[in-house]
């Protein structure tokens, strides 16, 4: 388990993280999110210890990661792939962990078959391709088979296979009971992947809720309609808290305040004819961005054609 109790980090006047209080929990993958900047590397790295908070604290299964006597058995993280020695053969990279915390040889073997890189494990890490070296990190992180595993962005160039087996090895490692921490901007692959969010924008806490429970509360849910009589379905369904909309001269509605039981129910008393019933739900992307839009600290716009001279 991971404990941040009011983690707070200053870099001068710039406040990186602000206040964040929250507990990832055991047997579920937790996605820890926000935009470029909202300070969720230096959380991580808060957590493992390679940063100092300012006030606040950060406990890792109840101690400071400084406290842990072999704190590789106790959580691994994968922070940046490249932080390896270029000239080592992945092999002799674990070998090296290893021999900080009395970890066999044998694990070492163990974990490069279980990431894929069992073939090219002689071979100088600074030579791997980013999705090589993000798989050695992966490695790295469960060399000590710990109990909380937490990566940073682990499917940056990943294969389409890649990606899939790191959602794979995530909920499996979920599902024994591991607890499990990963940020990515990968919305997709979040929704796909994880149980739990943590959402942080500017350093504060967003959101720290369940993934199905962000969607559902996200604005612009609804039900699709499609009828040929629209007019008469909307005096129907009118009423408080309901809001329906639709294009002038359009068979289909969007209807939001009732859910499509209701609409479906009340369009067969009065013998109404639906051609769809769709129940809407925005995408954990759509409900992202709506969340952090006031939050990101680098924006971009659309591109404007530019202009020719006269």
């Amino acid at each position: 388990m991971i404990e941040v109790r009011q983690l707070t980090k200053r870099y001068g006047d710039k406040v990186a993280v602000d206040g964040l209080d929250f507990t990832v929990k055991p047997g579920t993958v937790t996605g820890f999110l926000g935009p470029n900047g909202a300070g969720k590397s230096t959380t991580m790295r808060m957590i493992v210890g390679l940063d100092a908070p300012t006030s606040g604290s950060v406990t890792v299964n109840g101690k400071a990661y400084s406290a842990h006597s072999a704190p590789l058995h106790e959580i691994g993280a994968l922070l940046e792939a490249k932080a390896i020695h270029p000239g080592r053969s992945a092999r002799n990279h674990l070998r090296v962990l290893a021999c900080t915390h009395g970890i066999p040889p044998r694990r070492v073997d163990e974990v490069l078959e279980l990431v894929g890189l069992q073939s090219v494990a002689g071979k100088r890490a600074g030579a791997f391709s980013l999705g090589m070296g993000q798989r050695l990190g992966i490695a790295a992180a469960l060399l000590g088979n710990p109990e909380v595993v937490m990566l940073d962005e682990p499917v940056n160039g990943l294969d389409p296979e890649g990606v899939l087996w790191v959602r794979n090895l995530l909920t499996g490692l979920a599902a024994e009971g591991r607890t499990v921490l990963v940020s990515s901007h990968l919305m997709s692959e979040m929704a796909l992947t994880a149980q739990n969010l943590v959402i942080v924008g500017r350093g504060r806490l967003l959101a720290d809720t369940t993934v199905e429970a962000f969607i559902r509360d996200a604005d612009g849910s609804g039900v699709k309609v499609v009828t040929d009589e629209p007019s008469r379905l909307r005096d129907l369904l009118a009423g408080p808290g309901v809001e329906i909309t639709g294009e002038v001269g359009s068979e289909e509605l969007r209807v939001s305040g009732t859910d499509a039981r209701r609409i479906g129910r009340t369009a067969a008393e009065h013998g109404l004819t639906l051609f769809e019933l769709t129940p809407l739900a925005v995408s954990l992307e759509q409900a992202f961005m709506e969340l952090t839009r006031d939050e990101a600290e680098y924006t971009t716009h659309a591109l404007q054609p530019a202009g020719r001279a006269a």
